[in-house]
């Protein structure tokens, strides 16, 4: 029978670039949504040079974060699988309102479910580099000649996509054994994990 140990799975710097991540995510949304019309204040030019500020922070946070995935092996947790995928969103479509255990509990190895590891994957694979682009492209649509509109909008939508798993991100954060299980465990570190994994 597999045994829970209660460790800590998250690194301090990993805790950092989490929370980090999250103030400047949020700081990107709040001055774009003002830049963008959808919030009146604060002044469009303060938070057009907030906005820079923040996307030129998160950037070099992202390149710290890749650097230390790939030197420390955390990157391994991202990788996706389809084992035990299909349970995981049946639980999590109705399996969970009905009080069932959930069917992928963490590991030293994998620390991430299923789903999980699929959804930072595209956040880290499709959504990042389609805010960098475009929004690198929209600073600078005088050098390229591409049409300034399409541009924007392309940002925006990688906002909006940014913008909805931020809001998934929050919800599922509250679906642990404690609504503030999860969050409890990316600022302390320390999670229940199975020791014994599956070869799988």
């Amino acid at each position: 029978m597999s045994e829970m140990q209660y460790v800590t799975i998250f690194a301090r710097f990993e805790r950092f670039w989490h929370w980090m991540q999250a103030l400047l995510v949020l700081a990107l949304l709040f001055t774009g949504a003002r830049m963008h019309g959808i919030i009146e204040t604060p002044a469009w030019t303060l938070s057009f040079m907030l906005h820079l500020i923040a996307a030129g922070l998160i950037i070099l946070l992202w390149i710290f974060a890749i650097f230390w995935h790939f030197t420390t092996g955390a990157w391994k947790h991202y990788i996706p699988t389809f084992h035990n995928l299909i349970p995981v969103i049946r639980y999590y479509a109705y399996g969970i309102f009905k009080g069932e255990p959930h069917p992928a509990k963490p590991t030293l190895h994998r620390k991430h479910n299923p789903l999980q590891a699929l959804s930072y994957l595209v956040l880290k694979l499709v959504i990042n580099p389609a805010i960098w682009v475009t929004g690198i492209l929209y600073l600078t649509v005088n050098l390229t000649g591409l049409n300034l509109r399409s541009v924007a909008w392309a940002h925006v939508m990688a906002a909006y996509a940014m913008a909805l798993f931020v809001v998934v991100h929050v919800y599922m954060a509250t679906t642990g054994s404690t609504p503030v299980a999860y969050i409890k465990a990316m600022v302390t570190g320390k999670e229940w994990v199975v020791v014994d994994e599956p070869t799988k």
